[in-house]
């Protein structure tokens, strides 16, 4: 790792008494873990239930989409400024705090008797789990030695990464078996486990400063974040060139490079020294993050309605048939410390894109009506393999950029390149989906009756339920409508495979350095030495 990093603000650990022992470092895991499944789970659980909370609210589609998004938007938006906080108040109390203001939040919607109440609470929701996520990831980097950090954030890349799709899958469930309103049960039961164990397990830590909290800089990074996730949430449902979207992207815009500017101004006593970005292994984590997490957000507004309406599966049966990607990548995120530790990480993220490169290619090129599940099966396993060999790496070089003291903020980051990507991908590949259908399905309308006709264009769910209006041409329709998907399909993941592609080309030549972790002692040493630095200064 280059030693060209910004000198930081002066700052003093307090509290941790010590490191724990073996013991208390896997409660400790365990607790973080189980409170990061609560938000990640809490995301996309809300999916499987768009057509059930339609029909109760009396809801516009818009609507529904607000109550699922808005949380994404709260949390996106406040994990800098929050992040921050935690490491000046005390990662402990700011985690406690965000556990019971999530798990009150998550009885209210439970129990929303309107959808004004429902998007209010997903408000409330949001912004505690903006409290929650870069403290479950500040408290592994703050507290276990050097030795132990690569693992622990092992497990914690690969509840993030697979802990969506296991909290579909047990939403789905839930839906399934009971009411939709159950589906918060899940997110209360994690969040009273998380909370007792929290107050037993985790040790507090917080970092004293010399300077004010640079409240400025959390302002304008909040707009920034909120109107650049807003375009990329509703761009393809509004449009790209409808107004509101061109006013949040310049909001948005603008308030980034005010950031910029005034993070400069603010030198060592900003929010983010934006100098950091200098360093190869944060910047190249932080890109790394971004396309994959990007690519694997996309792929899942693929698969569902692959699942959905070609092979006509229910909602749980196409949870479970993403599974077999989540296991596998949750697996290999905690063996990548251990390549890390023999090949480097470079090397690691290398060949973690390349497999995920090539699970892209062998979907695209193998993805058939009449064959199903069995026609993308090994492109979900081999992109469930290399996003977890690529992940930890890319989040320990990230963390391992800023010292000790901004490790809030270093969490915070990670975590919205994560969500930044999600939002990309979502919009890119659903947009690339969606074009790629109608440009399908186009010329194969021929003696559809003109208003079934439109209505199949609008995508393969509508054409689905209007064609038994088609009389004769009904299965011709639906037929049409799943080539027509496939077609779509194989654009989408040969872009995607494209992206990952010129991904590949930057990590491997580009990427973190393979060197060997730090030792405790020369961990030490570095930060002393850029405090002495600073005092010098």
């Amino acid at each position: 790792m280059s030693t060209n990093q910004p000198p930081q603000a002066a700052t003093a650990p307090t509290g941790g008494g010590g490191t724990p022992d073996a013991r208390q470092l896997r409660a400790i895991l365990a607790t973080v873990s189980i409170a990061l499944m609560a938000v990640i789970a809490s995301v996309s659980g809300l999916n499987v239930a768009q057509t059930h909370m339609a029909v109760e609210f009396g809801a516009s589609q818009t609507t529904v989409l607000w109550i699922i998004n808005i949380y994404t938007l709260a949390l996106a938006a406040l994990l800098l400024p929050l992040g921050a906080i935690g490491d000046r108040l005390g990662r402990k109390p700011m985690l406690v705090t965000g556990l019971i203001v999530f798990g009150a939040a998550s009885v209210v919607a439970g129990l929303a008797p309107s959808a004004g109440v429902m998007i209010a609470a997903r408000v409330a929701a949001g912004i505690s789990a903006a409290m929650i996520m870069p403290i479950t990831l500040a408290v592994i980097t703050s507290t276990f030695p050097e030795e132990e950090r690569g693992k622990a954030i092992g497990v914690w890349t690969g509840v993030a990464g697979g802990g969506g799709i296991l909290g579909m899958f047990l939403s789905a469930l839930l839906v399934d078996v009971a009411d939709w309103r159950w589906l918060f049960v899940l997110p209360v039961v994690l969040v009273v486990i998380a909370l007792v164990m929290t107050l037993k397990s985790v040790p507090n830590s917080r970092e004293r400063s010399t300077h004010s909290f640079d409240t400025i800089g959390a302002l304008v990074s909040t707009v920034a974040v909120t109107g650049l996730i807003f375009v990329l949430q509703e761009g393809p449902e509004r449009g790209w060139s409808a107004p509101i979207t061109l006013f949040s992207l310049a909001v948005g815009v603008i308030a980034a490079i005010t950031f910029v500017a005034w993070e400069l101004h603010r030198r060592d006593a900003s929010l983010l020294d934006v100098r950091v970005f200098r360093e190869r292994g944060l910047a190249d984590g932080s890109i790394t993050l971004l396309v994959v997490f990007g690519v694997q957000a996309g792929i899942a507004v693929v698969l569902f309605p692959f699942f959905q309406a070609v092979l006509g599966w229910s909602g749980l049966l196409s949870t479970v048939a993403m599974m077999p990607m989540a296991v596998v990548m949750m697996m290999t995120s905690g063996l990548a410390p251990k390549m890390a530790a023999k090949i480097g990480a470079r090397s690691t993220m290398t060949v973690g894109v390349t497999l995920a490169t090539l699970g892209l290619a062998l979907m695209a090129l193998f993805v058939s009506v009449d064959d199903g599940y069995l026609s993308i099966l090994a492109g979900m396993l081999a992109m469930g393999i290399g996003m977890g060999l690529s992940m930890t790496p890319s989040t320990e070089a990230i963390t391992s950029s800023l010292p000790r003291a901004k490790q809030g903020v270093a969490s915070a980051l990670n975590d919205v390149t994560r969500e930044f990507g999600t939002a990309l991908g979502v919009a890119m590949l659903g947009a690339l989906l969606a074009n790629g259908y109608r440009s399908a399905i186009d010329s194969k309308l021929d003696g559809i009756p003109t208003g079934a006709a439109d209505t199949a264009r609008e995508g393969i769910a509508n054409a689905i339920e209007v064609a038994p209006e088609t009389g004769s041409h009904a299965q011709a329709l639906i037929h049409a409508a799943q080539q027509s998907f496939v077609d779509g399909w194989r654009q989408a993941m040969w872009i995607g495979a494209a992206v990952m592609a010129a991904l590949l080309v930057h990590v491997a030549l580009r990427g973190p350095e393979n060197t060997a972790p730090l030792q405790p002692d020369d961990e030490a040493a570095r930060e002393t030495g850029a405090a002495d630095h600073v005092a010098a200064r």
